[in-house]
């Protein structure tokens, strides 16, 4: 198996130099079901953070004391899924390795059981910070730095490796949260296309049948369970079959073309700038006027009529943003947004220009500080000055 781990590992394009140190000797930690169920008390029904299509989400600890807070999800098995297969993708995940991505520990092949254990998140999803909470809001400057760990990323699954791996399920309920606010990227896996690649040319033999796995986080459901393949060898297009992804969130070029490429993610990073800066669901069916029920509809019609600044998450509107930033900011948004995905930038641009913002926010946070005066207005005029132009 080691042999072939290598030919894998060269395929998706991985050097010596980003070999995880946590990973002893390359591979993943496979823990029993017994280490399981001690590290879950038994799969308490106490302990369980997260439900989805593809099986529940349980708080563990492992370790010596059980020192080590871990997320464990029991997968629901697949009949098509075997055991190198299962094996196979997960020793690749657990080489995925970006501190803006979460990071796969091992798994369990025991008694029947699918189990996949991954770093624990102490804050929990992005979304749960937004809205429907009762937790403090996030400062902007905050915020600004989730979205930039985001792009980052998703970059490295766009750029890091020798071809691209597309998310397809870029949303607020799959961006994580550590204990210092640091977001990680969940719910990104192997398609089967790409396995089924990789399996032939390291010379196993397995079946692999469907296509977007159970390795997938799917802590929600998704538009399609068998959505198609997200990776191709060499044009960095793909085209599918069926529609993957969440409503609210699609790439309308997508929908339409079922042509898969990086832009698909750039759009639904789009919805999440503007649900950061919203703090508002992509789609509000309670929405007292139809207008509003698409967040993405509204603040374009916003934007267009110069009224951005009306959409923006109350408590940031106390003269928490600076406008320069705020322009910056929209600029990105409404281009992610393009229709078209070849008017929509890389996520390397995205974060050049969300850094950008971060700047401007810090040298207004700075100037304020020195002028004295932290109870000024600095959102006076917002609709007017940080207009962005319809393309």
């Amino acid at each position: 198996m080691a042999s072939a781990l290598s030919k894998l590992r060269k395929h998706l394009g991985f050097s010596g130099k980003t070999r995880p140190s946590s990973l002893p000797g390359e591979l993943c930690r496979r823990f029993s079901l017994d280490e399981i169920k001690t590290a879950t008390y038994d799969f308490n029904r106490e302990l369980i953070v997260g439900k989805g299509g593809f099986g529940t989400v349980y708080k563990g600890f492992i370790d010596e004391g059980n020192s080590r807070p871990v997320a464990i999800k029991r997968l629901t098995v697949s009949s098509s899924q075997g055991e190198v297969q299962f094996r196979t993708e997960t020793l690749l995940l657990c080489q995925i390795r970006h501190v803006h991505l979460i990071s796969f520990l091992g798994y369990c092949i025991d008694k029947g059981e699918r189990i996949i254990v991954y770093d624990f998140m102490a804050n929990n999803t992005l979304r749960g910070h937004l809205y429907g909470t009762d937790k403090a809001p996030l400062m902007w400057k905050q915020r600004l730095q989730i979205c930039i760990g985001v792009a980052s990323g998703l970059h490295f699954l766009h750029t890091g490796l020798k071809n691209p791996v597309f998310h397809r399920d870029v949303k607020t309920a799959n961006i994580l949260l550590d204990e210092k606010l640091v977001a990680k990227v969940s719910d990104f896996g192997l398609s089967r296309q790409l396995l089924n690649d990789i399996i032939k040319s390291s010379n196993l033999v397995v079946d692999v049948e469907g296509t977007r796995g159970p390795l997938d986080f799917g802590l929600s459901e998704q538009i399609a369970s068998n959505a198609t393949a997200s990776y191709n060898d060499l044009s960095g297009i793909n085209i599918t079959t069926s529609v993957d992804g969440t409503f609210g969130y699609l790439d309308p070029e997508y929908f339409r073309s079922h042509r898969l490429t990086t832009k698909f993610d750039v759009y639904s990073f789009g919805v999440v700038l503007l649900e950061v800066l919203c703090a508002r669901p992509p789609l509000d069916l309670q929405a007292a006027e139809r207008e509003r029920v698409s967040l993405v509809n509204w603040a374009q019609k916003c934007n267009m009529n110069g009224s951005i600044g009306e959409i923006v998450d109350p408590y940031l509107k106390a003269g928490k943003i600076a406008p320069e930033c705020f322009k910056v900011y929209v600029e990105i948004a409404m281009t992610c947004l393009q229709d078209k995905g070849i008017q929509r930038p890389t996520m390397v641009d995205v974060i050049e220009k969300l850094e950008l913002a971060l700047e401007l926010q810090e040298k207004a946070d700075s100037e304020r500080e020195k002028m004295n005066s932290p109870d000024s207005d600095i959102m006076e005029d917002l609709s007017t000055n940080s207009q962005t132009p319809p393309n």
